[in-house]
């Protein structure tokens, strides 16, 4: 297959997944009627972006690991990939310290975010693991995965321990 036809179907498959995420918050939006207070409107919006994200995240999979697979040949890709994930991954701890730390300021509030895509990276990391030609990529993008999986799951353990 040639090379211009693989990144034509890798773009498909993510306006595919943008518009199944958009399907799935517009059939989120007529379920719900008209039974929102406009005074959450701000909390709806954020619950409607994390829908969003949430089944993004699920649809792109399949073109992602599309890409990585046609990526298996290239070690370059696979080298910078696997650093840039072991750097980003790490910031998944800084921003639950940040946010453990219980501050009120706008750091805190951008570790918050970054918290919240922790599972996207997660399972972007995860199914690289899977598609890296080498053992030592394999090992370093299990790391990432480990880092990013870790750090939201600490968060959520104090979540939990805070509202009890």
């Amino acid at each position: 297959m040639k090379p211009h036809v693989k990144i034509c179907l890798v773009v498909a498959g993510y306006v595919i997944a943008v518009a199944v995420a958009s399907a799935a918050v517009a059939c989120h939006l007529i379920a719900l009627g008209g039974l929102n207070n406009p005074a959450y409107s701000g909390m709806n919006a954020f619950g409607d972006s994390l829908l969003f994200l949430a089944v993004l995240g699920v649809a792109a999979v399949p073109p992602t690991g599309a890409a990585f697979f046609w990526l298996r040949p290239y070690p370059a890709f696979w080298r910078g990939f696997s650093i840039t994930a072991l750097v980003f991954a790490v910031t998944s701890l800084e921003a639950f310290v940040a946010v453990a730390n219980d501050s009120h300021s706008m750091m805190a509030g951008l570790a918050f975010l970054r918290i919240l895509v922790a599972p996207l990276f997660a399972l972007t990391f995860g199914l690289s693991v899977f598609l890296a030609p080498s053992r030592a990529f394999r090992f370093a993008l299990l790391i990432a995965t480990v880092i990013e999986v870790t750090g939201f799951a600490c968060w959520v353990i104090t979540c939990i321990i805070r509202n009890n």
